[in-house]
């Protein structure tokens, strides 16, 4: 049964049994029907994607009765000894094992006689790549001016490796690796014709495993119905072939999202004592990985991940974020490339699942930022973790609770300062409407236009508030105010301490820009004072930053004059 399959499946007659090749097929019958051949061809591509059967039906068309024709016959006495590989007329030559230059002035000879009883004399050279500088030289006069009746048809995997002065001489077709879908598709009938049962999920392993090549697919196909009894299934393919399947997979992984080690380690065992090498054990858990990740971003392709999306375990597919599987793919990887030098592969592979059940508290530096990134713009606006939760619950913005609030502490009643700032307090949403909290105990007419001493406040909020808006209009003036060490607010007077007489003296300079900002935003008529705390100054009140700055950087010293200013 197998043997039926290599001979009849894996030798295409018709350039329409070419699978996956179809520019290459229309050019060829294009030019068979306009009678316009070349004398020289070069098809490149991949192993086992048809280079060299294109070859041989080429040679067909050419040398067929009814021909030159894009549809040879088959059954007159040329196509029957191309077909079998006893024609004179078209000679195949190996390019690994006739590389010398000697074997090319051979054929340089013998292009020389006409053919012996087909219509042309067709030399095939696969691998040709292989022949060396001075084979390719000796072959250059022969197939730029060959005789009418020859044709050359070189095949070849690395296009790279053929001398420029050779491409240029012949007309060059790119061949390309055959889909998934093809393949399965072939396969299916194969089994239809040699009425072999198989499941869909076995032959589609099938067809990926051969990475695009047709000609690895059936050789794997040949080995799989060799061994599956009558009936080709994936179980059977597992337990033959060593693999891991995909229920203990999807089995391992819920185990590892719910942190059951014990359950890992077993399951590890279970797998490596049926024979699963650590090697095919890493390459079925990295192509797991891999599946998550592009259901990760959206892929739904059964082509691409092997499996109806349904198939793997909906626990996993929810546990972890693009970066968290990019790095288990990445982790994945680097051990199976390390896996030859490791002392022990299977403690390795351990080490391995180990890591991996900790991956859902990993954050990528991308990720890291975006999340300082969020808290400092909510800083900025001055909201509050909670209140930015109700926002994400309620699906939409939500309402924005104002910043300034009446204290209810009868101590800071009474010294004008609040004791207690912080941003996670609850605000009160009526303050800006001019209407004061019902038990403040305080009178204040809230009409925004008043020369009478503000309410305690918050001044944490206070400061964030004020700082935001001016952080719009006025970066500078708002980075020097950040540097204030101590906000306090005493009667009708706003006092702010700093260590240092620069940002100091920036924002004295802007103080109108201050007062009128508050009352813009409180209607308060606020007198600001800005104080330098001189116990925190260097070395002297005399010196400022600019003079520490030069200080620092020409590594010298301050020289006090006369009068005591520095020199």
């Amino acid at each position: 049964m197998a043997f039926k399959v290599t001979a009849t499946k894996k030798r295409p007659q018709l350039f329409d049994e070419l699978a996956g090749q179809e520019f290459v097929v229309s050019t060829l019958k294009s030019s068979l029907t306009r009678d316009t051949i070349a004398h020289a061809y070069l098809f490149s591509g991949p192993r086992g994607v048809g280079k060299t059967s294109a070859a041989r039906i080429l040679a067909r068309a050419v040398n067929c009765q009814e021909g030159p024709t894009a549809n040879p016959c088959g059954v007159c006495s040329s196509c029957r000894e191309i077909t079998r590989g006893r024609s004179l007329d078209v000679i195949e030559i190996d390019g690994a094992s006739n590389t010398s230059v000697n074997d090319i002035r051979q054929i340089r000879d013998e292009v020389l006689f006409a053919p012996n009883s087909s219509r042309y004399k067709v030399y095939i050279i696969d691998e040709v790549h292989m022949l060396s500088n001075s084979a390719f030289n000796a072959l250059l006069k022969t197939i730029e001016e060959p005789p009418p009746y020859i044709i050359f048809i070189f095949a070849t995997t690395e296009i790279h490796k053929v001398p420029a002065t050779i491409r240029s001489r012949c007309q060059q077709f790119n061949f390309r690796l055959i889909a998934v879908d093809v393949i399965k598709k072939l396969l299916s009938e194969v089994c239809a014709e040699e009425n072999i049962p198989a499941e869909e999920d076995a032959l589609f392993w099938i067809a990926k495993e051969a990475t695009g090549s047709m000609r690895d697919a059936f050789t794997l196909f040949d080995q799989v119905s060799a061994f599956s009894e009558g009936e080709i299934t994936l179980e059977k393919i597992r337990e033959k072939l060593g693999l891991v399947g995909l229920e203990q997979l999807n089995t391992l992984m819920d185990a590892l999202v719910s942190g059951q080690s014990l359950e890992v380690m077993t399951l590890v065992d279970g797998i490596l004592n049926q024979g699963v090498a650590v090697e095919q054990f890493l390459g079925d858990l990295g192509e797991y990985f891999r599946n998550l990740l592009f259901m990760n971003h959206g892929v739904t392709s059964e082509t691409l991940l092997g499996y109806k999306p349904d198939r793997f375990s909906s626990l996993a597919r929810g546990a972890f974020t693009a970066d968290q599987l990019e790095l288990a793919v990445e982790m994945i990887l680097k051990l199976y490339r390390d896996l030859r030098f490791s002392l022990n592969q299977r403690y390795e592979l351990e080490l391995l699942l180990s890591r991996i059940s900790g991956l859902n508290g990993y954050l990528s530096p991308r990720a890291m930022l975006q999340e300082i990134k969020n808290l400092k713009n909510q800083l900025a606006r001055g909201l509050t973790v909670d209140s930015d939760r109700k926002e994400t619950e309620a699906g939409g913005p939500a309402l924005r609770e104002p910043l300034i609030r009446i204290e209810k502490s009868t101590a800071a009643a009474q010294t004008g300062i609040n004791t207690a700032s912080s941003l996670e307090d609850d605000f009160d949403p009526d303050l800006y409407a001019g209407q004061a909290p019902e038990d403040s105990g305080e009178e204040w007419s809230g009409t925004g236009d008043t020369d009478q001493a503000p309410p305690p406040v918050d001044m944490g909020a206070f400061k964030a508030e004020l700082l935001g808006e001016l952080k719009r209009k006025k970066l500078t003036l708002s980075s020097a105010l950040e540097k204030a060490t101590v906000w306090q607010l005493d009667g009708d007077q706003l006092v702010i301490f700093f260590n240092n007489d620069f940002p100091a003296r920036v924002v004295r300079q802007e103080q109108k820009v201050i007062t009128e900002k508050i009352k813009e935003m409180t209607g308060w008529n606020l007198k600001l004072q800005i104080k330098v705390e001189e116990a925190e100054m260097e070395e002297s009140p005399l010196v400022d930053d600019q003079v520490q700055a030069v200080k620092k950087v020409f590594r010298g010293e301050v020289i006090q004059g006369g009068s005591g200013e520095s020199l």
